[in-house]
């Protein structure tokens, strides 16, 4: 049979390739659908849509589903669309005709879309708090080993004196980063899209101001028809930030794979954060830090997977945007993870001293040397060239001494200065806005 010919075989056929994976990916919404149905029908009796003994009926039961969902008693049942069919339904069992009016003036279009915000802004909120859990860690193992020195490398070359301090310090602010674009991304999220219905408006008198205060938005998105082309521009946003951080873990991991060779040998792990070889007994493998690096690079290439899903697609709805859901939902697992696994790492790590008295490290203070010319009075054109014929004679006499005392350089790393900017990008964020409106809506 072809699946056009209309029947039963091919209409189940079609029914399994449309719905895919997205009951399971449902079960992500299911606690959002219920806040974003709290909001609605207390704005549907303010204009009249529903009876005060209907919306406390109606209150109470989604707050029971809400506990449902919480305890883990929540299921989509078989034969059951998604999750807003099943909150429907089991309303209407519960409560009769008042459950089947909760859909007035909302389509499933604007209820997936809210979902989806108070979804994501969530998500967000849970990586802001990883992340900024990871930065203090990381500023702690930048004071603890800023003494502890370590080459710098340009082209994979011997460059310059680094430090410890330095390394963990740069990530630690390069999360700062992270934060700033990811905040970006909450603003975009944070904007209430209920009432655009399909995509057009609704011919009832929507309260949407009401709903954006309950929910805790801090806008609308105003145009019905922007608030439905938000869907998927929003997710590719949100897939940026999260892409940024991979990066800077990705970054840092290969940093860590380096410095594990033993042709490095700056850094070593506990035995159980390693793993062996199936034939060679000496081996000790970066395997967590190879992960979370592959991890990384997957995060990166989720707004180009995204971007590609939603080209040339017109305004309006269209079941594209539904897997956009396979692909984005999964990540914010996958990052805490990660973030969880830099964690552990970087608080058993094991930093090598002395690093620097090796014989191989000692061009490393050729710059010190022009410098320390260049402060007797030498040109550094001049001195720069003296120094080079004294490497190239073999003249040259290495001082061991580092002098680098500007802000941000090994013996001035700043890093109160950089607490101060993670802290101001955590003001911006104003979560406590959302737990109130949320814990308002749950009373």
């Amino acid at each position: 049979m072809k699946l056009w010919q209309k029947d039963k075989t091919a209409l189940a056929s079609v029914e399994r390739f449309t719905v895919g994976k997205d009951r399971e990916m449902d079960l992500y919404l299911a606690p959002f659908d219920v806040l974003g149905s709290l909001a609605h029908t207390k704005m549907l009796a303010s204009i009249g849509l529903l009876t005060g003994e209907e919306l406390s009926a109606l209150q109470q039961e989604l707050k029971n589903i809400y506990g449902e969902i919480s305890q883990g008693d929540f299921v989509l049942e078989d034969g059951v669309e998604d999750i807003h069919s099943q909150v429907e339904l089991l309303l209407t069992r519960r409560l009769g005709e008042s459950g089947k009016k909760i859909h007035s003036g909302r389509s499933r279009n604007d209820q997936v879309l809210v979902d989806l915000k108070l979804f994501l802004r969530a998500e967000l909120e849970s990586i802001v708090k990883d992340v900024k859990s990871l930065f203090d860690l990381l500023q702690q193992q930048s004071e603890a080993f800023k003494g502890y020195l370590l080459p710098g490398y340009t082209h994979l070359q011997i460059a310059m004196p680094s430090s410890f301090g330095l390394w963990f310090g740069a990530y630690a602010e390069s999360l700062v980063d992270d934060l700033e674009v990811l905040k970006s991304a909450y603003k975009v999220v944070n904007k209430n899209p209920l009432g655009s219905a399909a995509g057009y408006g609704s011919s009832f008198p929507l309260n949407r101001t009401m709903t954006t205060q309950l929910l805790g938005f801090d806008d609308l998105n105003y145009n019905v028809v922007y608030a439905q082309m938000g869907r998927g521009k929003t997710e590719k946003i949100v897939a940026y930030a999260l892409a940024n951080l991979g990066a800077t873990l990705a970054k840092m991991s290969m940093d860590a794979c380096l410095f594990m060779n033993q042709n490095f040998g700056f850094i070593s792990f506990p035995d159980e954060l390693t793993t062996g070889s199936s034939i060679m007994p000496h081996k000790k493998n970066p395997d967590v830090w190879e992960l979370i690096r592959s991890h990384g690079n997957k995060l990166q290439a989720l707004p180009n997977e995204i971007a590609m899903m939603i080209t040339n697609l017109p305004s309006g709805y269209h079941r594209d945007l539904q897997l956009l859901k396979e692909n984005l939902f999964p990540a914010f697992q996958t990052l805490r993870d990660c973030m969880s696994m830099v964690k552990l790492m970087v608080e058993n790590i094991r930093v090598k001293d002395n690093i620097l008295d090796d014989e191989k490290y000692k061009y490393l203070f050729s710059v010190e040397v022009v410098n320390n010319l260049v402060l007797s009075g030498v040109p550094f054109r001049e001195a720069y060239k003296q120094v080079g014929m004294d490497i190239e004679s073999g003249k040259y006499v290495a001082s061991t001494e580092v002098n680098h005392t500007h802000e941000g350089s090994i013996n001035n790393l700043q890093t109160a200065a950089i607490q101060q900017m993670m802290e101001s990008v955590l003001e911006g964020f104003h979560f406590e806005r959302v737990h109130e409106a949320v814990d308002g809506l749950l009373k």
